[in-house]
């Protein structure tokens, strides 16, 4: 089984250089704004203006098209021409139409689905951290949008991500292990996720999760890739384990409905029949069921 790393992730492919050296230099964000080549992706509950013909592009606008607020610094590109977010009422332009990260991330070039997945995480956090979590003053948004400081008490305050391992587990016959969650359609199957714990190390994260899921004990704990995932705030990081003893599979009512194994001919033949959907490939639990598989699964959508 190849457990190298995963070269292809949707929303893992930015290319512009995030320029973090001059976040914090007022006088260069300022000229880099007012510069005729800058661009602007506007963003409003995480949708993007995006063109689709004769391929899928983002719409960026000048930045005297932008609607009035906090930019926020993306990166400057091989050229040095800078992009910008900002949050606001999206701009009229012909041909274009909104469409979130679910729909275009992976259709998107690597720009632009980097520039769109930067965007829309400063957006959410901007939206749902306005206040100092320590005295609940209001805080002001500094470092070119990447750091908000309470006035009253000095304190700094940076974009929230959230880590969360995302594994497939196999046993030693090489099945994988899918499971239903609570709130999912009848026919949908992925691999086991959780969210990392304060003074919890990945690998423990991987196994804990695994276990109180299904009570299951894993071995071997292979990292392949990781992807933000902004919906809203998670950065998802994969993984393959290896189960200790299939038998003992034991879903937890409360987070899963049922689990099972499945064969590779098994798992294409619950999809060719309709038992199963096909996940499509924006997520990293697609990526690692194709990279156990050997390529793209029966049935599975483009994007």
């Amino acid at each position: 089984m190849d457990d190298t790393p995963l070269e292809w992730l949707a929303l893992a492919r930015g290319t512009l250089d995030r320029a973090a050296q001059h976040r914090r230099d007022p006088a260069w964000t300022a000229a880099a704004w007012k510069d005729p080549r800058a661009r602007v992706v506007v963003v409003r509950d995480g949708q993007a203006l995006v063109t689709f013909e004769p391929e899928p592009r983002l719409v960026l606008v000048p930045a005297a098209r932008a609607p009035e607020g906090d930019p926020w610094l993306l990166g400057v590109d091989e050229t040095g021409t800078p992009y910008f977010g900002i949050a606001g009422d999206l701009p009229a332009v012909d041909g274009a139409e909104a469409a979130g990260l679910r729909r275009v991330g992976a259709l998107l070039p690597d720009r632009d689905s980097g520039l769109l997945t930067e965007a829309v995480s400063l957006e959410h956090w901007h939206g749902t951290h306005a206040f100092c979590p320590r005295c609940g003053a209001p805080t002001e948004v500094t470092a070119a949008g990447h750091v908000r400081v309470c006035p009253r008490d000095g304190s700094e305050h940076h974009p929230r991500m959230d880590p969360a391992v995302i594994m497939l587990v196999r046993d030693d016959a090489d099945r994988v292990l899918l499971a239903r969650g609570p709130q999912w359609p009848a026919d949908r199957r992925s691999i086991l996720a959780g969210f990392v714990e304060p003074g919890e190390s990945l690998e423990q994260a991987v196994a804990r999760e695994v276990h109180e899921e299904v009570g299951l004990r894993v071995r071997d704990v292979r990292y392949l890739g990781s992807q933000p995932w902004p919906l809203p705030q998670s950065l998802m990081l994969g993984f393959f384990a290896r189960a200790d003893d299939p038998s003992a599979l034991r879903p937890d009512a409360e987070e899963i409905v049922d689990a099972a194994w499945y064969t590779r001919d098994g798992l294409a033949a619950e999809i060719g029949d309709g038992r199963l959907v096909a996940p499509g490939p924006l997520s990293i639990a697609a990526q690692l069921i194709m990279r156990w598989y050997g390529g793209p699964l029966p049935g599975m959508p483009a994007f």
